[in-house]
C-alpha cells in the first residue's frame, strides 16, 4: 500500500479528470460532431392563403476545402430530396481551389430553381483569429486572401440559379409566385439595402428576403417593406454551444434566441437562420451544434389571416441524419 505522501492528491486526480474530459471533448467536437451532418425539417406558414405548399432546401456556410470528401458526398445526396427551390446564403468557400468541389457537390441541385447571396468567406479566405474576439460584436474585421467568387458566381448562374445580391428577382416555382430580393454580406458592411428597397410585388404569394448575416438593420428593412420570410446563415448556430444553454455567441448583432432555426422578426415576418454545414479550417470544431441543411415546407397562412398568432418559435424540430 502506498503511503499518504505517495498517494495522488485529490487536486491532481481532479486535474487529470478534467484534462481527460477536455481531451475527449476536443476529439468529439473536431472528429465526430463536425462531420455528423444532419437534415432539419421545418414547417413554416408564410405563404398567401390558398397557396400550394412549397419545399425549400436551405444551404449555408459550406466552407468547403478540396479534400472534404465526406461533406461533399453528403451534400451530393441532398438532390434526392427533390426540393422545389434551393436557397444558398453564402460562405461556400474556405480554399482558393474549392470552387470545383462546391459545384460538383451541389450537382443536381444546380439544375433546380435556386437563389443565392454570398458571404465574406466567398470573397476572402479564412485566417487564424483570436477566438475571444467573437465575444465582442464590433471587433475589427480582418480578411484573408481573395477567393475566386467570380468563378463560383459564374458556375451558379450558368446552371440557372439567380443571384439575388442587390437585385429583385421574380419567379414561379411549383405554382407559387415568388418575389425575392437580397443584399450582400452585412457582416463586412457590403449591404446596400437601398438598391432593393420598397414593397415587393403585391401579387406574389411569397415575398422572400436573403442575406448572409442576419443583422437587425437589414431584417428591420425587410420587415418594414412587407417581406414574409428572410433566410440567412453566418452564425453557425453558435458552433460551440453549452448543452441546456445554447449558443454562447452569435458573431453578429442578432440575439442568441434566434441564432438558428425559425423565429419571428417583428409583427409578421418569419426568419430562418441556418446553422450551416461547415467551419473555418482554423476552428474545425462543433459542440452541441451539428452541421446541418434544412428542408422547409412553406405552407399557407390560416384563412383567418391572423398572421401574428402563428407560432414560429418551433421549440422542437425533427432532425433526420443521412
Amino acid at each position: 500500500m502506498l503511503s499518504g505522501s505517495q498517494s495522488p492528491s485529490r487536486a491532481a486526480r481532479l486535474a487529470a479528470g478534467a484534462a481527460g474530459a477536455a481531451a475527449a471533448g476536443l476529439v468529439y467536437s473536431t472528429v465526430i460532431e463536425r462531420n455528423a451532418f444532419a437534415l432539419r425539417h421545418v414547417t413554416a406558414p408564410v405563404l398567401e392563403a390558398g397557396s400550394s405548399p412549397l419545399r425549400v432546401l436551405h444551404i449555408s456556410d459550406i466552407h468547403m476545402t478540396p479534400h472534404q470528401h465526406l461533406k461533399q458526398a453528403w451534400i451530393s445526396e441532398l438532390d434526392s430530396l427533390e426540393p422545389d427551390l434551393v436557397i444558398n446564403t453564402g460562405d461556400n468557400l474556405a480554399h482558393p481551389s474549392a470552387v470545383p468541389a462546391v459545384v460538383q457537390s451541389l450537382g443536381g441541385l444546380l439544375s433546380r430553381p435556386g437563389l443565392f447571396v454570398f458571404g465574406s468567406n466567398d470573397y476572402f479566405g479564412p485566417k487564424p483569429k483570436n477566438p475571444f474576439k467573437y465575444f465582442k460584436k464590433d471587433h475589427k474585421r480582418t480578411h484573408g486572401e481573395p477567393l475566386p467568387w467570380q468563378d463560383l458566381r459564374a458556375a451558379f448562374t450558368e446552371r440557372g440559379w439567380l443571384d439575388a445580391t442587390h437585385a429583385v428577382r421574380e419567379l414561379e416555382v411549383a405554382g407559387v409566385r415568388i418575389a425575392a430580393a437580397g443584399v450582400d454580406d452585412p457582416h463586412i458592411e457590403r449591404d446596400r439595402y437601398e438598391t432593393v428597397a420598397g414593397r415587393p410585388n403585391p401579387l406574389a404569394q411569397l415575398r422572400l428576403g436573403l442575406t448572409h448575416s442576419p443583422e437587425p438593420r437589414v431584417l428591420d428593412s425587410f420587415a418594414e417593406d412587407g417581406y414574409d420570410l428572410v433566410m440567412a446563415g453566418h452564425t453557425h448556430g453558435g458552433q460551440l454551444c453549452v448543452p441546456g444553454y445554447g449558443a454562447i455567441v452569435t458573431n453578429c448583432h442578432i440575439d442568441r434566441s434566434r441564432v438558428k432555426g425559425l423565429s419571428r422578426w417583428g409583427a409578421s415576418m418569419a426568419l430562418h437562420v441556418s446553422a450551416g454545414l461547415g467551419t473555418s479550417p482554423y476552428a474545425p470544431a462543433r459542440f452541441s451544434c451539428r452541421p446541418e441543411a434544412t428542408l422547409l415546407t412553406l405552407t399557407a397562412v390560416s384563412n383567418g389571416g391572423d398572421d401574428a398568432a402563428v407560432d414560429l418559435t418551433l421549440p422542437s424540430l425533427e432532425v433526420v441524419t443521412t
